[in-house]
């Protein structure tokens, strides 16, 4: 189990310029560490500036990510012996590619905000939909605007909450512990995953249009079917079909854990922008690097700790689980339309820098154990008759499972 996850004392996330010196620890490195850092995290430090990404860089690292991740583990797994062993390091690379493309390019997509142009926006969103699976896209644009970027939002009707309550089976009045226990054991059954992989296919083929399907069902069963006749379906299987289904579900599960605070039980205005705005934390990756002064040798030892944590704790949950602009997803939940989404590091920076007028304070969490514990805290914490399972509308295993990809 996580090492938080037994403590007592709740996880609470905190206003971004009391933290924002774990970030400005990191400036002692040389400078040009800070840009990497900055990604690594998901935070510049305080005035840094840096290249504007465009959507279409976005779009093409998701796929040539893919691509590079498909390679390493075809070659992996051709050369055999030890090489084998650059298979973990294959489906890592699939897995950011296919999470980069469903979190950042489909997401805006959906909001008409890739290219802002209807057409190519929904073309694009469209195809993504046919190669991972996932809910079809006109629907989930409509749900998505409609009761996760609306007064609906963290409410019973929002998909984020209905996939918490329902699929996690978390409720309000749980232990922290009791809830990681819960998702733990959600994400390593064999079942839930078989659940979840064909209520994918299952949300896909109920609604796509149908050419999307024919598509879709066209190139997914070509590629199987020649890998039987070939006899390369082993390595299909491993290549692909396991960050497609088992790693991409996993990471999937984690990131819903981290979304969306739940609102505390004596809030009574649901409305308006400091309600709104507090619902949704900033998620950064890294820890304070070590203070100078230190003597030589403990220096070296805490600059050792700090680095090792950083390439083994942090990385990974950067890599892997908050993928693209999901560290920032507080910026996109005040601005959804906002046309600097592709430079998301610096955007949520420039408006933080700049006094982010007209919203709350911005919030933040550093480390991805310690923003699903901040979540498990407000779910504890809520109103258990508003959050009260039972209450939920009547809703078919297909629809919540594609409520995971809000």
């Amino acid at each position: 189990m996580p090492p938080h996850a037994t403590r007592l004392a709740p996880a609470t996330s905190v206003d971004a310029p009391a933290a924002s010196d774990v970030r400005e620890s990191m400036t002692r490195l040389p400078e040009p560490l800070q840009l990497p850092l900055t990604w690594l995290t998901g935070r510049p430090y305080t005035g840094q500036r840096g290249p504007r990404p465009t959507p279409g860089f976005h779009l093409a690292g998701g796929v040539v990510s893919l691509v590079t991740g498909l390679a390493v583990s075809t070659a992996a797994l051709g050369a055999g012996g030890w090489w084998t062993l650059l298979l973990a390091a294959g489906w890592a690379v699939t897995l950011h590619g296919l999470r980069n493309l469903r979190m950042m390019v489909y997401h805006q997509c959906a909001h008409r905000n890739m290219w802002a142009r209807k057409r190519l926006d929904r073309a694009l969103g469209r195809v993504i939909a046919g190669l991972l699976l996932v809910q079809d896209f006109d629907g989930y644009a409509r749900e998505h605007v409609s009761d996760h970027h609306a007064l609906r939002h963290m409410t019973p009707a929002d998909p984020t909450v209905q996939a918490i309550l329902v699929s996690l089976e978390l409720r309000p009045g749980m232990t922290r512990a009791r809830m990681w226990r819960r998702v733990l054991g959600k994400i390593g059954s064999p079942l839930f995953h078989a659940r979840f992989t064909t209520s994918r296919v299952r949300s896909y083929l109920a609604a796509a249009p149908w050419p999307d399907r024919l598509l879709a069902v066209t190139g997914h069963g070509l590629a199987y079917a020649a890998a039987v006749t070939t006899g390369t379906w082993p390595w299909l299987l491993l290549a692909w079909t396991v960050p497609f289904t088992v790693l991409y579900q996993i990471s999937n599960v984690l990131r819903l854990c981290v979304r969306h605070t739940f609102p505390g039980p004596g809030v009574r205005e649901k409305r308006g922008r400091d309600y709104f705005g507090r619902l949704t934390n900033a998620i950064f990756l890294g820890e304070r690097a070590p203070r100078s002064g230190l003597p030589r040798g403990r220096a070296t030892a805490a600059w050792i700790r700090w680095g090792a944590r950083m390439l083994t704790v942090h990385l990974p949950a950067r890599y892997l689980v908050l993928t693209g602009d999901t560290v920032c997803h507080d910026y996109h939940h005040r601005y959804p339309m906002s046309r600097q989404w592709a430079d998301y590091l610096f955007a949520r920076q420039r408006d933080l820098e700049a006094g982010h007028p007209g919203w709350p304070p911005y919030r933040e969490v550093w480390g991805l154990v310690a923003a699903i514990d901040t979540v498990f805290d407000s779910l504890r914490t809520a109103d258990p008759e508003t959050y009260d399972r039972a209450r939920l509308p009547r809703l078919s295993e297909r629809a919540l499972f594609s409520a995971f990809e809000d």
